[in-house]
């Protein structure tokens, strides 16, 4: 029997070797994404939900070489507003060992127990914007760069643990460029005209931190009831989200409505696909990584649906019709040629919106729990 071991990631040494260990991993596999090295260790060490959660991180070894790795998290806020005692596990990777699965989540399962948890689910971030989702069906795609992707056996390892089942997230991809149902476009038309609602613009709405401290009040409402296991973030969080993704926001691909006093209304973010990018910069930004992504933020076939909702009052009366209708036509006259969804809950109607449109499934993701 091979002897692991596992040792608790406390040097910048380590945490370099938890950073890279998924590019040796997944060498030969086509569909993986890298993110950016530097991304993930600012995740892992800077980020504001630090200022509330804990973590802890553990590499496992065969002699000296990295076998797997695995994050173990406790967010308090979760835990206050849904009356859980859960840790959660993220940035689990492993190599086809049920052995290596056992150290790794075995660990992380008996810190969650010194911090006082009965339960652990996972893959999950800190908070509701992180990647998320064992990938569990669509091997054969490619994900959009802000999920995961995980070889076929992780899923049979996590279950020969006990874990089960907590909910699944469903991604569609659509023909983008073809226009949406002239039922949606008659739709979008009358409520324009009945309240006076009309696009606004992403490019504006940044130039104003009280609009953009509003776009993500809204978020944090919008989401609330409809996202599962949502967190709405602090205002700290917004100015980091803030700072770090809405510059990359912008009309070409985006859509906001707003009414005639020029409230928010509802909004449709989307940005070009940078997978293959991400693939091409193998996790570094230097010396041409840029290059490969400023390229595929210009130059796009696909579009990665990251966002949609309305505000509160404006919920179910249909106004998503508009910012469907303008990212359609944006799309069309860029002849972009495919759209990916971001991944929705099974159990929200909302994913029965894709059905007016031809598309088909595109990835299956699962966050498994097990009590402790």
């Amino acid at each position: 029997m091979e002897e692991y071991r596992i040792v608790e990631v406390t040097t910048r040494r380590d945490l370099r070797r938890f950073v890279k260990f998924p590019d040796r991993l997944y060498r030969d596999c086509p569909q993986y994404v890298p993110a950016l090295h530097a991304d993930q260790i600012k995740s892992l060490t800077k980020v504001s939900t630090l200022r509330y959660c804990t973590r802890k991180m553990w590499l496992a070894f065969r002699g000296n070489e990295v076998v797997g790795r695995i994050c173990g998290m406790v967010n308090p806020r979760y835990n206050e507003l849904y009356n859980k005692k859960r840790a959660r596990f993220g940035w689990f990777d492993t190599i086809n060992d049920l052995e290596v699965a056992r150290l790794l989540l075995g660990t992380a399962e008996a810190w969650a127990k010194e911090q006082g948890m009965d339960e652990i689910h996972g893959p999950l971030y800190y908070n509701t914007l992180g990647k998320q989702g064992m990938l569990v069906e669509g091997f054969d795609n490619i994900p959009p760069f802000n999920c995961l992707y995980n070889f076929p056996y992780y899923a049979d390892l996590v279950t020969a643990l006990g874990y089960e089942k907590e909910c699944d997230w469903l991604q569609y991809k659509m023909v983008a460029n073809e226009g949406v149902p002239d039922k949606v476009h008659r739709v979008a038309g009358m409520l324009k005209e009945r309240y006076h609602l009309h696009e606004g613009s992403f490019d504006q709405l940044k130039k104003d931190k009280k609009m953009v401290d509003y776009f993500f009040k809204v978020y944090n409402e919008s989401f609330a009831s409809s996202v599962y296991n949502f967190i709405p973030f602090t205002q700290e969080e917004i100015d980091e989200e803030a700072a770090s993704v809405l510059p990359f926001v912008n009309d070409k691909v985006s859509s906001i409505v707003l009414d005639e006093n020029n409230e928010l209304v509802a909004f449709g973010i989307a940005f070009p696909s940078i997978s293959k990018a991400l693939q091409k910069a193998r996790g570094r930004l230097f010396p041409f990584g840029w290059f490969h992504l400023w390229r595929a933020m210009h130059h796009f076939e696909t579009v990665d649906l990251m966002l949609n909702g309305a505000v509160p009052k404006w919920q179910n009366t249909g106004v998503s019709a508009i910012y469907h209708c303008l990212m359609a036509d944006k799309y069309s006259a860029r002849n972009t040629r495919w759209a990916i969804s971001n991944p929705q809950i099974e159990t929200n109607s909302a994913v029965n919106a894709w059905n007016k449109y031809e598309h088909e499934p595109y990835m299956r993701r699962r966050c498994f729990v097990k009590k402790i």
